[in-house]
């Protein structure tokens, strides 16, 4: 990023900070206040053919995930060796198998699977558009890719000039991005299943969702702009941390779910529960803490009542399972009810991935151009990934026991936005002169069928970086959110 003068009127700055933090795309901090997201001044653009295509292919993907989620046998043989290597997936495998039942005695969990999934995506400058991760539990951030689209067509009506002056294009139609609204409708349709298929004396109560939260958390208005779209439409939200919930769940009548001083819950959707940390509070011992508060999660599965993110799903939307798919061909993918044409597209936007052995390894120090690849854990968010000369220091350090937990991914090279853009960080605006972009696109399915208007598309993220930064996160790291326009 370069500190020259990017020519924003301060009126500008201020306009735009001012919208984020009136329309929630903003961080809560330590003293209760509230920070405005990093933001793009003007949006990327993208071919109308690729993006269309990315929104046909997404809820395929979907579907095959969605599938493969509740493919209980296949999950627990596939991932058995991730187990031995990763603690933290040891145990979600182990929860999946308590959920389920052993191997050859497979018995039904009472919860309905709600998979709300955002798949990431970047343009490679050779290869296209490829995946670059699954997100299938605490995957948000579709309030704040709506509020970005529209952030920036008040910008095109308030501030024509300047807006125009930063724009690759004066040829462009914004993209359409309704996330935030279509995830709310999909989460009230599961919700609203679930309370008809329960006794008519509940017909009068509204449905509620339950959103699982860690404690202290920062990111909360993404969180709270989807429970406001979900009370418009008739729902009642509540929110409670893994601790709470250990002490407040219960079972009432049928299995149905019960939250202590709320009632009977319909949804639960977890914006926690991805790593370690998620099942501990300081206040118990590790062991047994991080065994109760999981045992929580097995309890809300083992309810009637629509789960975000379910075992399975976490499961199979992990890198292990993600390098998985990928070395299979499009007719593996028709066991979970892809078509031929269907498994065709989905594999055609997988990068190549290639598990962690002796062998791939010694590819990797002998053959390989170092710079062409990633070294990822089975870790979410920023901090995971490994990239060039440090790969061959961090495989120096892995013992054979660990090789299962990490993959080789192929790395993307994104094509640089031709012009330069300018970003708002705390208050000040920094130009970027080399800003590559990823794309997330969200879907929704309910018991295994799509529930949006938009069947199963649900709206997209775009998330915006200097080229040379490897975390492009909008929460850590130097992402900044951004929209897409459409040229035709």
């Amino acid at each position: 990023m370069s500190n020259a003068n990017p020519l924003i009127p301060q009126q500008m700055i201020d306009d735009i900070t001012q919208w984020a933090i009136m329309h929630g795309v903003a961080f809560r901090q330590a003293d209760n206040t509230a920070k405005h997201c990093p933001l793009s001044i003007a949006p990327i653009a993208m071919n109308n053919e690729v993006f269309e295509r990315l929104c046909n292919i997404t809820p395929i993907m979907t579907k095959l995930i969605n599938n493969i989620s509740e493919d209980h046998d296949f999950l627990q043989t596939s991932l058995a060796d991730l187990a031995k290597a990763d603690a933290f997936f040891a145990r979600i495998l182990s929860l999946h198998q308590q959920a389920h039942g052993k191997i050859d005695n497979r018995i039904k969990p009472a919860r309905k699977p709600l998979l709300l999934m955002r798949t990431d995506f970047m343009s490679d400058i050779t290869h296209g558009v490829k995946v670059i991760e699954f997100n299938g539990i605490a995957a948000g951030m579709a309030p704040f890719g709506q509020r970005a689209t529209e952030l920036h067509a008040y910008l095109n009506s308030q501030w024509t000039g300047v807006y125009q002056r930063w724009l690759e294009t004066d040829k462009f139609t914004p993209a359409d991005n309704k996330g935030l609204e279509q995830l709310a409708y999909g989460i009230s349709a599961a919700a609203n299943s679930v309370k008809a298929s329960f006794a008519e004396e509940e017909k009068a109560q509204k449905p509620i969702f339950l959103m699982v939260i860690q404690e202290n958390e920062d990111n909360v208005y993404d969180q709270h702009l989807l429970e406001v779209a979900l009370q418009q439409l008739g729902l009642q939200t509540v929110r409670r941390t893994f601790k709470q919930l250990h002490k407040e769940l219960y079972t009432g009548r049928n299995q149905r779910l019960m939250l202590t001083g709320v009632g009977a819950i319909d949804v639960v959707y977890l914006r926690t529960g991805y790593q370690c940390n998620d099942y501990y509070t300081p206040e118990q011992d590790e062991k047994m803490c991080c065994q109760s508060l999981s045992q929580t999660r097995l309890f809300i599965e083992q309810h009637r009542v629509a789960v975000n993110a379910t075992f399975g799903q976490q499961l199979a939307t992990s890198k292990a399972m993600q390098m998985q798919l990928s070395l299979m061909l499009p007719q593996d993918y028709t066991r979970w009810g892809l078509t031929l044409e269907e498994g065709t597209l989905v594999k055609s936007v997988f990068a190549e991935m290639k598990p962690l052995n002796q062998a791939t390894i010694a590819w990797f120090n002998t053959q390989a151009t170092k710079q062409q690849w990633v070294l990822k854990n089975q870790g979410e968010g920023g901090g995971h990934c490994i990239f060039g000369d440090d790969i061959s220091e961090k495989l120096e350090q892995l013992k054979p026991q660990d090789y299962d937990a990490w993959t080789f991914m192929q790395r993307l090279f994104p094509h640089e936005r031709d012009i330069p853009t300018v970003a708002i960080r705390d208050s000040k605006p920094i130009r970027v002169d080399n800003l590559v972009s990823e794309i997330g696109l969200f879907t929704a399915y309910f018991d295994g069928k799509p529930v949006t208007k938009l069947n199963g598309y649900a709206g997209y993220l775009i998330r915006s970086k200097p080229a040379n930064e490897n975390e492009g996160g909008i929460h850590s790291g130097q992402g900044i959110l951004d929209s897409l326009v459409l040229i035709y």
